[in-house]
């Protein structure tokens, strides 16, 4: 994004006239354009509906599909931050001493099949642990997720002392 140097107060310009009030240690346009670039004459853009198609939501925001689309996100998510984790594989500035594209796809896609390897472990483990605890007749862990309603969180938010 770019925006006009005078109303950043880089520099003194006679086409802002709010730039003229700048000390005179900053430099001045002597002999403005006559026909200035766009970002000096114009302060918001017209957005046309053609754009607005291409960037708008896919699904309505608290439905069931927004939901698994949200969570398919989360899990992308998940899966940059263990590659990036200091404490597993460590996909950071300087984590490869090779150069190029080729290296670099390489260790990448050994990282992540590092990565997919122990969240397949994880889940075997997580399986074992269910048939053993059924077999014992205990139930299995499940996974408590709180769902709470905005009306909920309204009500309590106003019922609670300030």
């Amino acid at each position: 994004m770019l925006t006009c140097p005078a109303l950043l107060g880089k520099l003194r310009c006679p086409l802002r006239p709010v730039s003229m009030a700048l000390a005179f240690s900053r430099p001045e346009v002597l002999a403005p354009p006559e026909h200035p670039q766009a970002c000096c004459t114009q302060t918001t853009i017209t957005v046309p509906a053609s754009v607005n198609q291409k960037t708008a939501q896919r699904h309505d925001y608290p439905g069931k599909a927004w939901r698994r689309s949200y969570a398919r996100r989360s899990a992308a998510e998940r899966a940059n931050s263990r590659i990036k984790d200091p404490a597993t594989v460590d996909v950071a500035r300087g984590w490869c001493r090779l150069m190029g594209r080729t290296p670099m796809a390489l260790w990448l896609a050994c990282a992540i099949v590092v990565r997919n390897f122990a969240v397949a472990d994880a889940f075997a483990l997580r399986r074992e642990d269910s048939r053993r605890r059924i077999a014992a007749g205990r139930p299995p862990r499940t996974r408590r997720r709180r769902r709470t309603t905005i009306a909920q969180l309204a009500g309590a938010s106003a019922n609670t002392a300030p």
